[in-house]
């Protein structure tokens, strides 16, 4: 949805404050009293990296014991953070969505590709309110900015450690020595003592975050301690084990961020949980001529519409043109900006008005937009976990405050948003993507996808294990395979054969195809569905109006029992129309608010067949097309809807024309 970080003017002079005494190492000019740190301890800093054939051959494990001694940073403190970054995994050398590589999340910017930001790309408009022109603004890339600090740290550790970049990129165990190099001389520019304790190493850590505030970096430093209090036990996805033994009584020296040199950033006019780092940079409520305004409109929610979702965006960009691009009165706007490198939170709209965001008008009323900083076509573009931790503390918090249900149904992928209407049904967008790792995000959340019925029971949720699920998906770069990849989404066929024709959704127009974008044959992790048929080793679920096979072996499941309410057409009806939003009927309309067209899809719901229904809920419709508030009407009406799971995609059915039926 952002611009990407083509207008940046590359930099190359140290990124950390202070005069530079040797290439990539500082010197500061105020020292802690009592500080030992010597020239001999920090000779090791000087391209005595540990060799990479001797790390690799007692595995990752070992080469965090080895980097952890040649630069005299607490092992403990090293996995931790390693922790946070990338969960220990080395992603076969690939870059972040940042351009951070490698277990220690190294950045070179240089490595973000170049994208359209998603709001101007195709033929969705984000506002979704046929009651005003389509909103469609073009690419506005920042130009002449630097690459930030947090976005140049591998060639840092180069110059520390002596190693090629190629190798800090493509080596785990190299890259650790680069995390470990970095933390030293982060801690050398505090004027603290290389210390084994690593109550010691709070500054180091924070600043190490890349962040340049402190309450970001004072966040980031927090969750590394901790998951050093409570210890952590992994198999990466070398298929390695790696542990970090817990420190329950550990109380890290919090007073040294106050040397670290970062400015203060204010959480002041958010809506953010204490558990993370938020600063307010809003989005313009502004008029621009020719009864224009933008860039959303002002509310009061949860009164004026009831909030029931939180839609996940991918920006498609990097942060610094996705905080531009909120800011301009003629572009889109959401509600919250999410940063890759460690999590931090921008607020850009307050959660009482609507942000256009969704291409849905209906959800955009009644829903909570959330940009993550990333890249939906490169599946080798990982999402830290410090970001993963930040945004579902910041979900967990707003479901809780407005009652939004942690489950597939409310918190909604971008790509599951219904089309309001049949012309916009093949323009909407896909992202997070098959590659959003929505398994671990509701565990993050709190809400891990179990079980909750019995084998046989007539409803399962989608639950493949993320890295080892793997389908083929092709237009990653154009015509070509994507690279192989974990992900969340299962594909879908007409039949049990991975050899019979995939799932054709009618409207999307084209495919089915194995594209990365094609959502038509395919469901995501979390979602529910009736199921319609068993054969061996493969279940069939109702789907787009018809059944829809996928291989889900008893020792790999690829969903699991689950329970949930069903809906099938009443009796005496062939098929029940689909639509993509849950409008009054006709008469509810009072003077002065024109009646928006209750149309359905290019769907039905066919007799016979069954769907897991979320809310019952109440036609509804915000009329919000002017810049003067004054005017702006809810109406309600008494027609009552049902949202189900109906393809990829939610949908909506009139409460009238469907039944309530067991799920067995």
């Amino acid at each position: 949805m952002c611009a990407s970080l083509t207008g940046y003017r590359r930099i190359e002079e140290a990124a950390l404050p202070g005069p530079v005494t040797h290439p990539g190492l500082y010197v500061h000019t105020r020292r802690a009293a009592g500080a030992v740190a010597s020239a001999a301890l920090l000779l090791p800093l000087f391209g005595a990296a540990p060799s990479a054939a001797e790390a690799r051959a007692g595995g990752l494990q070992q080469a965090f014991a080895t980097a952890a001694a040649t630069y005299h940073v607490p092992q403990s403190v090293l996995l931790g953070v390693s922790y946070l970054q990338s969960r220990w995994d080395a992603h076969g050398g690939a870059p972040s969505v940042t351009g951070g590589y490698g277990p220690m999340h190294l950045t070179d910017a240089r490595t973000a590709l170049a994208t359209a930001p998603h709001h101007s790309e195709g033929a969705e408009d984000a506002r979704g309110d046929l009651a005003r022109p389509a909103r469609r603004p073009g690419t506005r890339p920042p130009s002449g900015e630097e690459i930030p600090a947090r976005l140049r740290t591998l060639p840092r550790a180069a110059k520390l450690t002596g190693l090629s970049t190629r190798k800090l990129r493509t080596d785990p165990a190299a890259n650790v020595a680069g995390g470990a190099a970095l933390l030293a001389a982060a801690q050398e520019y505090l004027g603290e003592p290389l210390s084994a304790d690593p109550a010691d190493w709070y500054g180091a850590v924070a600043r190490f975050s890349g962040a340049d505030d402190s309450a970001t970096a004072a966040t980031y430093a927090d969750d590394v301690y901790e998951v050093l209090r409570t210890g952590q036990r992994r198999v990466t996805d070398t298929g390695e084990l790696v542990a970090l033994s817990a420190q329950p009584k550990l109380a890290p020296r919090t007073a040294q961020l106050d040397r670290a040199g970062l400015r203060h950033a204010s959480a002041e006019g958010t809506e953010c949980p204490a558990s993370v780092s938020c600063e307010r940079i809003p989005a313009p409520y502004e008029a621009f001529g020719n009864g224009d305004y933008g860039n959303h409109d002002e509310a009061d929610r949860p009164t004026s519409s009831p909030l029931r979702y939180v839609v996940v965006h991918d920006t498609e960009g990097g942060w610094e043109g996705v905080i531009n691009l909120v800011q301009d009165p003629t572009y889109v706007s959401w509600h919250y900006s999410l940063r890759s490198t460690d999590g931090h939170i921008a607020q850009h709209v307050r959660v009482k008005d609507v942000a256009w965001h969704s291409g849905n008008w209906y959800v955009n009323t009644h829903s909570i937009g959330l940009e993550h900083e990333g890249f939906l076509a490169q599946p080798d573009s990982w999402y830290t976990e410090a970001m993963y931790k930040s945004s579902a503390r910041l979900v967990a918090f707003l479901a809780a405050r407005y009652g939004i249900p942690l489950d597939r149904q409310h918190i909604l992928g971008h790509d599951t948003v219904p089309g309001p209407t049949t012309a916009t049904v093949p323009g909407m967008h896909t992202d997070p993507g098959p590659y959003w790792d929505w398994r671990h995000y509701f565990e993050l959340l709190g809400r891990p996808l179990t079980a909750t019925g019995r084998a046989g029971g007539g409803v399962v949720t989608i639950r493949p294990d993320y890295a080892a699920n793997r389908p083929v998906y092709k237009d990653c770069v154009k015509g070509m395979t994507c690279a192989a990849h974990g992900s969340s989404a299962v594909r879908l066929y007409s039949d049990h054969d991975e050899k019979s024709a995939l799932i054709k959704d009618v409207g999307r127009g084209t495919g089915p195809t194995t594209g990365v974008n094609d959502i038509s044959s395919r469901v995501s992790t979390g979602q529910q569905y009736a199921v319609a048929d068993t054969w061996g080793d493969w279940t069939a679920i109702w789907y787009l109006g018809k059944k829809a096979w996928f291989r889900n072996p008893q020792d790999r499941p690829t969903a699991v029992p689950s329970t949930g309410v069903l809906i099938t057409p009443r009796a005496g009806r062939e098929s029940v129309p689909v639509y993509g939003r849950a409008y009054p009927e006709t008469s509810a309309y009072p003077a002065g608010v024109p009646a928006q067209p209750v149309s359905p899809l290019p769907y039905t719901l066919p007799k016979g067949q069954k769907y897991v229904a979320g809310d019952r809920v109440p036609g509804e419709y915000f009329y919000a097309v002017g810049f003067d508030t004054g005017a702006h009407r809810t109406v309600r009406g008494k027609d009552l809807y049902y949202e189900i799971q109906y393809g990829h995609r939610v949908a909506f059915v009139r409460a009238a024309d469907v039944t309530v039926v067991p799920a067995s």
